[in-house]
């Protein structure tokens, strides 16, 4: 197929199958989840493809012979492990005689975190391409979750409905220290976090272990951890144990891990990535419950790792109010969608106006109970 300038796109088979250096290139290394090695894993490591419902489909944009741009796209069968809900939008299509799934996504699997969809330099080409895979198979619609906010525009250009959310960031306002972040608290909130902090490590060693120094031991632990959360949150985790083994080895350096131990023993870990400026906090889990455990090991380990480590940010994942109190401040995430159906179409844009305005509001809200001293 080809688009008005007559660049030629084309559907790899996997991602894994791709030049590691090419698809890196279009990528950058900002962002350690649009890697060609994290990309790749979730294939080799059967977490994608098979029975999962996401099956990889690459596009790529050829000019003269040359790949200038690429998009991480599945074939979906469901909606699970996407974090922008479109389940309302499935049954009603379905109830009206149409077929919903499959469905072309374009997002990095079971991750919800803002970055490029679009790499490379060609990024109307690589709509395009999109475009005409969702009407020539037929397909319902297309979907890219968690688009970078520059990106925006270049999707509403070519009529893609834009759907806001919500996540909580932490930002680094030139923090030093922990004590630095703190200071900028109101006196009560600082008093409250100080007794979360204490309470969650009492009887515990704080650990944190960057690339080589998280053992195989430590990798079983933390899968424990993750295998016991996912069976409690999606009734079955979404990941594979080998998907961590081929992570500890190709991203050895982007990992983060802290655990809590006690008498040497874990019983609580939370992995996270390093990014250029960002560390990106994932996946939790514990044996132990522990009050405010989960809050010293997602939130406030990575907040005091980000102040000695000069990054900007935390990213702590999808949803949870909690994380307010905690200083992680509501930022707006976006997701663009792709619908050839007019009528289907209207409808959703009808749906995504409104609740773009029920998000603006719901926004300003949240930012007024910010623990700040000048929220």
């Amino acid at each position: 197929m080809a688009d008005r300038d007559r660049v030629i796109a084309r559907i790899a088979d996997t991602i894994a199958g791709i030049e590691p250096s090419l698809w890196d290139s279009l990528a950058g290394n900002a962002n350690p989840f649009l890697s060609h090695s994290f990309l790749s894993a979730l294939e080799v490591s059967g977490s994608v493809g098979g029975q999962s419902g996401w099956s990889p489909l690459p596009i790529l944009v050829e000019d003269a012979g040359e790949i200038v741009a690429a998009a991480p796209a599945y074939l979906k069968s469901h909606s699970q492990g996407e974090y922008v809900f479109d389940h309302g939008w499935a049954d009603a299509w379905q109830r009206a005689g149409g077929d919903y799934y499959p469905k072309l996504q374009v997002a990095v699997p079971f991750t919800p975190v803002p970055g490029r969809r679009l790499l490379g330099t060609r990024p109307q080409a690589l709509l395009a391409a999109l475009e005409a895979v969702t009407e020539q198979n037929g397909l319902s619609s297309a979907h890219a979750t968690f688009i970078a906010d520059e990106e925006q525009d270049d999707f509403a250009a070519r009529h893609w409905l834009i759907r806001h959310g919500i996540q909580y960031h932490w930002f680094n306002r030139g923090f030093g220290s922990f004590d630095d972040f703190l200071d900028t608290l109101a006196s009560r909130k600082r008093k409250a976090l100080r007794k979360e902090r204490q309470a969650a490590q009492q009887g515990l060693e704080i650990v944190a272990l960057r690339g080589t120094e998280v053992l195989p031991a430590h990798w079983d632990a933390m899968w424990a951890f993750y295998r016991d959360t996912g069976s409690r949150k999606w009734g079955r985790p979404y990941l594979t144990r080998a998907f961590f083994d081929r992570i500890a080895e190709a991203q050895t350096d982007a990992l983060l891990l802290f655990l809590a131990l006690r008498e040497g023993q874990p019983i609580a870990g939370a992995l996270n990535w390093i990014g250029e400026d960002t560390l990106y906090g994932r996946y939790w889990g514990c044996t132990d419950e522990v009050p405010y455990l989960h809050f010293e090991l997602c939130y406030y380990q990575a907040i005091d790792w980000a102040c000695r480590n000069g990054l900007d940010r935390v990213e702590a994942g999808a949803q949870g109010e909690h994380k307010l109190a905690r200083g992680y401040e509501p930022v707006i995430t976006r997701s663009a969608h792709f619908i050839p159906n007019p009528s289907f179409r209207d409808a959703v844009a009808r749906f995504v106006e409104a609740e773009r305005e029920g998000v603006a509001i719901e926004i300003e809200a949240l930012r007024a109970e910010l623990p700040f001293k000048q929220a």
